[in-house]
C-alpha cells in the first residue's frame, strides 16, 4: 500500500509540473481512421485518441504531443484499446494523441523478402506524417514517443533507434527485442527466410543488432520493461546488459509478471508517465 501510495504521488507531482495541454482529465475520443501506404499500396486501419479538450473552442489553436502505440503478434490496430479501455482518460489526463497502427504480423521491419510487408516505412514516415497533417500535432522529434508489446515492443525500439529524427522516446513492453532464439514462430522465415540459410539477414534485423549504432548524440529517452515469468525475459536482459555496456542510458524495469494483457495493462501506465516526462522536459 505505501509503495502504491508512493507512485500515486509521484505521479501527481509530474502532473501538476506538466503545461496546461496536459493537466485536462475528462474523456478523449476514439477514431477509427483508414491510411493510404504508397510503399504497400493498400490501406490501413488506425485507432486515433485525441484528448477531450482537442474540441474546445478555446483551445482550438493547441497543438499535443503524440505517442505511438503498436500491438503484438496476432493483435491488430484495435488491441491496446481492448487490453486498456481507459487510454481515452489517459489521453486527455496527459495531453497527448494516442495512434495505435495496424502493423499486421510485420515486427516493424520492411521485409526483405516479402515486399507487400513494408511497415517500417509506413509507421515511420507515411503514418507520421498523415498524423502531423491532419491533427494538431508539434510535428517535432522531441514531442513524438513510439512502444509497443511484444511483437510491437521489437517495433518500439526498431523505428525509434532507427529513426532518432523522427521519434524522441521509444520503449518496449515484453517486447521481442532479439527473435533469433525462436526461429520456428510467428511466420519470421516468411518475412526474413529460412534461418538456417539467412543468418546474416536475421542478424542484422533484431532491436539487439543496433545498439552499436545507436545515436548518443540524439540524446533519446528509452524505456524498457518485462516481466520475470515472459519468454522474452532474458533477451530483454541481454539487451539491457548490451546498453550498459555501450553507454546507452535508459530506463529498465523488471517487475513480475508474464506475457499477458494483465502485464501490459500495467506497465503502459508507467510507459507513457515516462513519455509525458520526456514531452514536458523539452
Amino acid at each position: 500500500m505505501k509503495l502504491q501510495l508512493k507512485h500515486l504521488l509521484c505521479a501527481l507531482t509530474v502532473l501538476l509540473a506538466l503545461p496546461l495541454w496536459a493537466q485536462e482529465t475528462t474523456i478523449g475520443q476514439v477514431d477509427t481512421i483508414a491510411v493510404r501506404s504508397v510503399k504497400m499500396n493498400k490501406m490501413i486501419n488506425n485507432l486515433v485518441i485525441v484528448p477531450a479538450q482537442y474540441h474546445d473552442v478555446e483551445l482550438q489553436n493547441e497543438q499535443y504531443p503524440v505517442v505511438y502505440l503498436l500491438h503484438g503478434f496476432g493483435g491488430n490496430y484495435a488491441t491496446w484499446i481492448e487490453i486498456k479501455p481507459e487510454l481515452d482518460d489517459l489521453a486527455s489526463e496527459y495531453g497527448i494523441i494516442i495512434v495505435c497502427p495496424d502493423g499486421s504480423t510485420s515486427w516493424y521491419f520492411d521485409s526483405p523478402v516479402d515486399k507487400t510487408m513494408c511497415y517500417e516505412t509506413y509507421v515511420a514516415k507515411e503514418l507520421t506524417a498523415y498524423i502531423d497533417n491532419n491533427y494538431r500535432t508539434i510535428p517535432e522529434a522531441k514531442m513524438r514517443a513510439i512502444t509497443g508489446l511484444s511483437m510491437g515492443g521489437h517495433g518500439g525500439l526498431w523505428l525509434g533507434l532507427r529513426h532518432p529524427d523522427v521519434f524522441g522516446a521509444c520503449g518496449s513492453t515484453s517486447g521481442g527485442v532479439d527473435f533469433r532464439p525462436f526461429p520456428n514462430k510467428w511466420k519470421l522465415s516468411k518475412d526474413l527466410g529460412d534461418y538456417a540459410t539467412n543468418k546474416d539477414v536475421w542478424d542484422t534485423h533484431t532491436v539487439l543488432s543496433l545498439v552499436p549504432k545507436i545515436d548518443k548524440e540524439a540524446r533519446q529517452r528509452i524505456i524498457i520493461d518485462c516481466g520475470t515469468d515472459d519468454f522474452f525475459f532474458e533477451v530483454n536482459n541481454n539487451l539491457h546488459a548490451a546498453l550498459l555496456k555501450a553507454g546507452i542510458a535508459h530506463d529498465y524495469i523488471v517487475r513480475p509478471g508474464k506475457h499477458n494483457s494483465q502485464y501490459w495493462n500495467n506497465s503502459i501506465d508507467y510507459q507513457l508517465l515516462f513519455f509525458v516526462k520526456s514531452f514536458a522536459s523539452n
